[in-house]
């Protein structure tokens, strides 16, 4: 099978570089918050083009801590999309809050702005942007509404390393913006991984607080504020440190596979766009088809594997059905007709064109 993801060819790629790394962290019996958590939220911060970056448990954790450190807390509000991972949703309900779910953009499949300002209440405290499948949301729709609003926008970047909106890296534009390195991220750790980046200062010492009982530095096991316990350890992130120096060739390689894509597949399937001005990494290729599962099923049986991202939006998922009922008309539409392609960084064009063979 041609897998969606191919988690150990990554490894090889870089193998020599990251078993030096673990060696290192081994070799300094320093496994918590030290110079390689250190080292990786400097350089994390430098490519992102912001002004400081906190290294976190995993994606799920920098959500919900950014959205503490904005003051969300329960009785509010948070706008965000149903198409999405549920970690962005249940981030928010973690802090006590109410996700307010709106519907997508049926070519980019990020928030519509257009559906932003009339599910803005009294109670709305703040909106989280997703930038899917490694395409940007629309930043020019949603920072006015949610500026005239006097709404925090927190970026949820966490398939996003590296995309950009105008010529900026996305994780720059809002109030916070939250990483995940799960593995099979753009930039994946080889376990779990997160991080909350931006220009604030007094927001980012806010998160370093949360991240870790409320401790400062200086004055450990005394907490300053109710925080809680969710740390990048040094063995990722030293791992990260190696694989963000090739992180840009990486994307780049994703985009000329895309690029494959975009030539070979067949008109009968709805290929992913690029807004102008805005920069795509890929972090899946997903295409659509109103013969989705058939489609998916004849793939299967050539040697291609498939993914769904996702199959059920979290509006109509159990968990989320006490919430108010919503109409969201393009997500649910767009949820049976996705099927993400094989697409990762050791892919080769020869398989792309084997995948797209698959389709005739």
């Amino acid at each position: 099978m041609i897998p969606v993801v191919d988690l150990r060819a990554e490894y090889e790629l870089v193998k020599a570089e990251i078993d030096a790394a673990v060696r290192r962290v081994l070799d300094s019996g320093w496994y918590i918050l030290g110079q390689e958590v250190a080292a990786f939220e400097t350089e994390f911060a430098d490519w992102c083009g912001v002004s400081g970056a906190v290294g976190v448990g995993n994606g799920t954790d920098a959500l919900h801590i950014a959205l503490r450190a904005c003051g969300v807390r329960a009785g509010d509000e948070v706008i965000t999309v149903a198409h999405t991972a549920v970690a962005t949703a249940a981030a928010i309900a973690l802090t006590g809050a109410t996700p307010v779910f709106v519907d997508i953009d049926p070519a980019t499949y990020t928030l519509d702005p257009a559906r932003l300002a009339e599910a803005i209440t009294p109670r709305t405290k703040a909106v989280i942007p997703v930038h899917l499948y490694g395409h940007p949301a629309d930043l020019d729709g949603i920072l006015p509404i949610a500026q005239k609003a006097g709404l925090r926008v927190i970026e949820d970047c966490a398939q996003a390393h590296g995309a950009e909106w105008q010529g900026q890296r996305v994780g720059s534009f809002g109030d916070l913006a939250c990483f995940s390195f799960y593995p099979t991220k753009n930039l994946g750790a080889l376990g779990d991984g997160g991080a909350v980046a931006g220009n604030d200062p007094a927001l980012l010492e806010r998160v370093r607080l949360l991240r870790e009982y409320g401790w400062k530095p200086e004055n450990r096991y005394v907490s300053e504020i109710e925080g809680m316990n969710s740390r990048l350890d040094e063995m990722q992130a030293a791992i990260l440190r190696v694989k963000l120096a090739h992180l840009d060739g990486w994307n780049e390689h994703r985009r000329g596979l895309a690029e494959i894509y975009a030539t070979h597949l067949p008109a009968s399937v709805v290929k992913p766009v690029a807004r102008p001005g805005c920069r795509h990494v890929y972090h899946l290729y997903v295409v659509r088809s109103p013969d989705r599962d058939s489609l998916r099923e004849k793939l299967r049986a050539a040697g291609v594997a498939t993914g769904i991202h996702y199959p059920v939006p979290v509006h109509q998922q159990a968990a989320y059905r006490h919430l108010p009922r919503v109409s969201l008309p393009v997500t649910e539409k767009v949820a049976g007709e996705i099927l993400s392609l094989p697409m990762h960084s050791t892919l080769t064009a020869g398989q792309i064109e084997q995948v797209c063979a698959a389709f005739s």
